[in-house]
């Protein structure tokens, strides 16, 4: 092999070379990505939606002023999910579940000829609990959470408008039915009494403490005695 064909062969060596290292060289510079400020992966976390933390559920209304306003024949037609366990005539048969007749103050857990579970006569604290406004109402609205281990196996009212009708419903099944409590009737009567319109109760200055009771007044010097008279 002469020196000329020597002399391509490295030509073209050197110039393939060269061909690929300028292809490696434009490459980097077209796909070529800046390193992070920060290695790893940022996570962003989901922002609470506007207006703050949710809401607490609002309290439950006094049955009170839920029967105020109660339809008695909404109420039979709710009742008509009960009668497949209960009756509600004057004497009537004790089904799954006792007659309905007179519920209203009746004593929990005795009405004559029905075998309650352990759960309620539990609640009836030997028949001194009774059937009030607001034990109805709790009950209906979810039996086994107001009464462990009844044996209803009814899901409850969860409608307001729905346990007040019912409940007026079932006071008319007597034959005195028994009077409605008044609205506001359930206010916690333990809370304390409001000051008078316009006036701001008194706060203690931040800080202050209480006075201290006034100290002794100190007990008057004797007056000088008179000078006895000559004698």
């Amino acid at each position: 092999m002469d020196s000329n064909e020597v002399n391509k062969l490295l030509a073209g060596l050197l110039g393939t070379v060269f061909v690929v290292f300028s292809v490696g060289l434009v490459s980097d510079a077209l796909f070529a990505s800046p390193a992070p400020e920060k290695p790893g992966f940022a996570i962003e976390a989901a922002e609470p939606a506007e207006g703050g933390p949710a809401t607490p559920a609002a309290a439950a209304k006094p049955i009170a002023d839920l029967l105020a306003t109660a339809n008695v024949e909404a109420g039979a037609a709710v009742f008509k999910k009960c009668q497949a366990c209960h009756s509600g005539e004057k004497g009537g048969p004790n089904k799954v579940g006792p007659d309905l007749w007179d519920l209203v103050d009746r004593p929990v857990a005795e009405h004559e000829g029905f075998a309650y579970s352990a759960g309620m006569k539990e609640f009836s604290k030997g028949g001194t609990e009774k059937w009030t406004y607001d034990n109805i109402n709790h009950f209906i609205t979810s039996p086994k959470k107001f009464v462990k281990g009844t044996a209803m196996g009814f899901a409850g009212l969860p409608k307001d408008e729905d346990r007040a009708n019912v409940i007026a419903y079932l006071r008319t099944l007597s034959d005195n039915p028994k009077p409605l409590p008044a609205p506001g009737a359930a206010a916690d009567a333990s809370a304390p009494a409001k000051p008078a319109d316009g006036a701001a109760p008194a706060k203690p200055a931040d800080g202050a403490a209480p006075a201290k009771p006034a100290a002794p007044a100190a007990p008057a010097a004797p007056a000088p005695a008179a000078p006895a008279p000559a004698k």
